[in-house]
């Protein structure tokens, strides 16, 4: 028997999670739940951190950890996963997490993903769970995850922060209003705050996680009539936070969960792949075929023309003084230094090819 694990003989369950399930709306039963419940996380960001902290812990049976950014030392103030020596090899975030979550639970099932939720992957990666939490920092992707999560039945919990300010919601499908319900569009690029041109503090983060987190822990052990339906606010720095019921909020004619149209999975293969991340200075072009080139081919390819680090997970080519090349092994390309796509486009077929 592994000496790690402590398991009462006489209903299977763990006791590291004695605590959890001494907390009778959860007990025993309800662990044994979790033991058997599927998570995906899109985004290992500071919520994402959070979230997936919490999940493992807790010791739902199944993560996936879904993301396509790499840690960058501004990233440490607040996404709890990561360390130095993470940022100094430029480890991907979803690596990153499961190495070290993989210490704290060995007993769950940590499944990470280096690469970019789009339309045409977002089935293949969100089918297959009980539950969608929402990591992310961007509309695009909290559209497109709604687009799954109605047309599959998959029930959802949206979360934001930026600054001192944060909100959460959770969304079953068929019984409470959807994204899209809400919000008809996702704002245009640039007209919202985001961590990088606001700023964000550290205790908003785990408010609003923390909140999805047990959100989810009561979806996963079925205490549906405990789940909180409104709309979650709050403000740290400026004491305030409020409740906002939107079951009136249901729309007849709404686009995803009325309508059954899903345009965020079926939007447009241009727009689709070549993207610019608003306030990281970065454009990413992920390509429709995916690469079948290793990164040794490109490390070859790129380093008479200028510098280049490797490691297992990417390569870094210095294309100019101000701009970088991210390559990684899908064929996904961040060209960091430029918001223009024209630019980011020409950089990629002189050195890639369109």
């Amino acid at each position: 028997m592994d000496t790690h694990l402590h398991i009462d003989q006489n209903d299977g369950v763990d006791t590291r999670y004695s605590r959890q399930v001494l907390f009778s709306p959860i007990g025993k039963e309800g662990q044994r739940k979790l033991g058997g419940s599927r998570v995906a996380i899109v985004g290992m960001g500071a919520l994402g951190t959070v979230l997936a902290n919490h999940m493992v812990r807790a010791g739902v049976g199944y993560v996936r950890l879904i993301d396509r950014d790499f840690v960058d030392t501004s990233n440490l103030q607040r996404q709890m996963l990561y360390d130095e020596e993470d940022a100094a090899s430029t480890t991907p975030k979803a690596i990153a997490a499961a190495k070290r979550l993989q210490l704290v639970n060995s007993q769950v099932t940590i499944e990470p993903h280096v690469t970019d939720l789009n339309s045409l992957n977002a089935e293949q990666l969100l089918s297959d769970v009980d539950l969608i939490l929402d990591g992310t920092d961007n509309f695009s992707v909290r559209f497109l995850i709604n687009d799954v999560s109605i047309k599959l039945g998959i029930p959802w919990i949206y979360g934001g922060a930026v600054a001192s300010r944060g909100v959460s919601l959770t969304i079953i499908p068929g019984q409470t209003p959807c994204l899209r319900c809400l919000f008809s569009q996702a704002p245009a690029a640039g007209t919202t705050e985001t961590c990088d041109t606001a700023g964000v503090i550290g205790g908003i983060i785990h408010v609003v996680a923390s909140f999805q987190a047990t959100e989810a822990l009561k979806l996963l052990v079925g205490a549906n009539e405990q789940l909180n339906l409104r709309m979650q606010q709050w403000d740290l720095w400026f004491n305030q936070n409020s409740a906002i019921s939107v079951a009136g909020a249901l729309k007849s004619d709404c686009p995803a969960c009325a309508m059954k149209q899903y345009d965020y999975l079926e939007i447009g293969v241009e727009s689709d792949t070549i993207q610019s991340l608003c306030g990281r200075n970065s454009v990413q072009i992920h390509p429709v075929i995916p690469s079948d080139k290793p990164l040794e081919y490109w490390e070859e390819r790129l380093k008479p023309f200028g510098p280049v680090e490797k490691n297992r997970f990417l390569l870094k080519f210095q294309a100019a003084p101000d701009l970088h090349m991210i390559i990684f092994p899908d064929g996904r390309v961040l060209i960091q230094g430029t918001e223009n796509l024209i630019q980011a486009k020409s950089l990629y077929s002189r050195y890639i090819g369109m």
